[in-house]
């Protein structure tokens, strides 16, 4: 069991509550406390919003910024940051046509997902898209066939050790596979880009992205090797939001993928593009959450604490406890004891957290709130359509620039 409460840097008191690092963003309390909006929601700061990506701009200067519109796909959060100049990572049609409807120009979207059908490819093409990922011959044919003389990237499988969640062996082929890839590529009439990778999100290790860029490096001289000069290295994403456990700062992870940069390709230095989006809109948000119960366990040992928010109307990511949210509760202050925290549902695997020991107010009952912090991310649009006929998470925007 992962004991919360006796994490360095993690809580404020023995609670399993938030410190000071993750307090909610004004902006949304001041909403919260005002509005008091139905719950379970999600409020956003698009202040927040704005103030990462600029950070991110300051830290990698020269890299092209794709936002992954997967991680919320809000469309006043895609409005802002089309307003600032991001370009856009994008995984189907739905995507496309939204940030095509905020406004984003079609040469700013990159089609990131490896796995889509020739009709959308098609679609995105005729919509004006001209970059796409690809990892397989199937769907490189795909692109040559209905999206000619589009660039088109390699992803490579790269290990993923160090993120909280990793994606497994679905996307990426082998460096020398990619190799073929990209040589045929070109043979096929399309401009053979460059590389891409992903070394998994919420990637708490900034040494991770060595693997891709080595792998990236090899997949350059193989190409180089058939008279075939790319050109560009997508870094992916993995730059993470704060939870429970504690990540290092944004400068640690540039510092590291300079220096990784530097050492395989030196003064050859490649096009960049980066694929943030937890990092982007993660610690913007917070979520908002009722108690419907609070039970004693059948063992006596814990309290079994059950929200109106669970794995089927938001918090996905809490499947094998990947993903440990900072909590607050209205009654933060009393003395506090263990919990289970489970979701609302008809279902015996909406558990929350029953191995990662998260400690709660004694007096916590039905009717008070718990606000699950930097939960921006991942929360509503994993959200199901209406699993038990619970409603799909609502999210609400504020501005924090614009507060009184």
């Amino acid at each position: 069991m992962t004991d919360l409460s006796a994490t360095t840097g993690v809580t404020d008191r023995p609670s399993g509550t938030a410190q000071q690092t993750g307090t909610t963003p004004d902006a949304i309390q001041q909403f919260l406390d005002r509005q008091r909006p139905e719950t379970p929601c999600l409020v956003v700061d698009l202040a927040q919003v704005r103030n990462r990506y600029r950070q991110l701009r300051t830290a990698l200067p020269d890299a092209r910024i794709c936002y992954a519109v997967k991680a919320n796909p809000t469309p006043e959060v895609v409005g802002e940051l089309v307003g600032l100049g991001a370009s856009f990572d994008v995984a189907s049609p739905g995507e496309i046509d939204l940030c095509l409807a905020k406004g984003a120009a079609p040469e700013s979207i990159s089609y990131g997902n490896t796995i889509k059908k020739r009709r959308d490819i098609a679609r995105a093409h005729a919509q004006g898209v001209r970059l796409f990922a690809t990892d397989s011959a199937a769907d490189l044919a795909n692109i040559a066939e209905v999206a000619p003389g589009a660039q088109v990237f390699c992803r490579v499988l790269v290990d993923n050790e160090g993120s909280r969640t990793p994606f497994g062996r679905k996307f990426g082929c082998l460096p020398e596979t990619a190799v073929e890839l990209l040589v045929r590529a070109r043979d096929l009439g399309l401009d053979a880009f460059g590389v891409s990778f992903h070394i998994g999100s919420q990637q708490l290790e900034p040494t991770a992205w060595e693997h891709g860029i080595d792998a990236a490096r090899r997949v350059f001289a193989g190409c180089a090797e058939h008279g075939l000069r790319l050109r560009m290295v997508n870094l992916g994403g993995g730059l993470p939001a704060a939870y429970t456990q504690s990540a290092p700062p944004l400068a640690d992870y540039v510092r590291r993928i300079e220096e990784s940069l530097d050492r395989h390709f030196g003064a050859e230095r490649p096009e960049l593009l980066v694929e943030p989006g937890r990092f982007v809109v993660g610690d913007a948000g917070v979520l908002r959450s009722e108690v419907v119960l609070v039970t004693d366990s059948c063992d006596g040992e814990s309290r079994w604490v059950y929200l109106d928010i669970g794995r089927y109307n938001g918090l996905a990511e809490t499947e094998g406890e990947a993903i440990t949210y900072r909590l607050r509760t209205s009654r933060d202050g009393d003395p506090v004891g263990p919990v289970v925290l489970a979701g609302p549902t008809c279902d015996g695997d909406d558990v929350l957290y029953q191995r990662t020991r998260y400690e709660l107010p004694r007096t916590l009952r039905g009717g008070d709130w718990v606000d699950l912090l930097s939960a921006g991310a991942y929360t509503a649009s994993y959200s199901s359509v209406g699993f038990n006929g619970f409603a799909p998470l609502p999210t609400h925007c504020v501005d924090g620039d614009q507060q009184p």
